[in-house]
């Protein structure tokens, strides 16, 4: 699935340039209008620049509880999330499609995977609309585990389902164990493997960088400084034009020494 053209969009996406990223993944989609990677890549690009600007992708955001377990204060925004409704939903459309052929298809399962994770975190983080994005992350969880059968080496495709394993995996436990009776398992420790698969994995092709971003931040929460300096240290030599990743890196020791309230529940 690797494309130079896509590749050089996360460039753009990750140096925080926004438009010029969508533009590269606008125009790789309508060079292949049958493909649902080109709209879920689009789709993960809203979902990136939504989470930077509600500062979702910042310790303050990770460590605070109020915060990261119940979304952000203020309303979303409503460009960003109406584009990436509009870009999920055409991925869900164009790998169904797909799939009605080829049930194993890896690029459908691919595209699948990675929408309903974003789906669920979006809903989580974002709409604070808990309980309705649990449905997604089991979707996406089935998914992820027929992929793994057809392509094991998909790796990207765990950046959403570790992101949203790991923050449900923080709820406190009577949530959780109503969740287990919905069938709904957030494990922090399976989120952060999920994870660490994408950050450290050569065949990652996109979300790498995303990977380890996060993983750093739940590295703060799980207190492991050495894991979450290791990943922004590498974010930050690889993007230095990117200043999140220069301060979260600044703001390790601080933040590490001043935490009180923080444990996970």
């Amino acid at each position: 699935m690797s494309d130079a053209q896509l590749e050089a969009g996360f460039q753009l996406l990750y140096q925080l340039k926004f438009d010029q990223a969508r533009q590269q993944f606008t125009k790789w989609e309508q060079e292949r209008p049958g493909q649902p990677l080109g709209p879920a890549l689009e789709a993960a690009s809203d979902l990136y620049e939504e989470f930077y600007r509600k500062g979702v992708l910042t310790s303050e955001f990770f460590l605070d509880d109020k915060r990261l377990l119940g979304g952000i204060k203020d309303q979303p925004d409503a460009g960003l999330e109406q584009q990436f409704a509009s870009a999920a939903q055409r991925a869900e459309k164009l790998a169904h499609e797909r799939l009605k052929n080829q049930p194993r298809d890896p690029d459908a399962l691919f595209a699948l995977t990675l929408v309903e994770g974003m789906k669920a975190d979006d809903l989580f983080l974002i709409q604070k609309r808990q309980l309705e994005s649990l449905r997604y992350l089991r979707e996406a969880d089935r998914n992820a585990r027929i992929l793994l059968e057809v392509a094991p080496n998909a790796d990207d495709a765990y950046v959403a389902l570790g992101s949203a394993n790991y923050i449900i995996g923080c709820l406190p436990g009577y949530k959780r164990a109503m969740l287990w009776m919905g069938g709904v398992h957030g494990d922090k420790a399976q989120g952060m493997r999920q994870l660490s698969r994408t950050a450290s994995s050569e065949h990652a092709q996109y979300l790498r960088p995303f990977s380890r971003l996060m993983l750093a931040l739940a590295a703060l929460r799980e207190r492991n400084s050495d894991l979450a300096r290791q990943e922004l240290r590498e974010l930050t030599r690889e993007f230095p034009e990117n200043p999140l990743f220069a301060k979260e890196l600044a703001k390790i020791t601080p933040v590490m020494t001043g935490v009180s309230s923080h444990d996970a529940p």
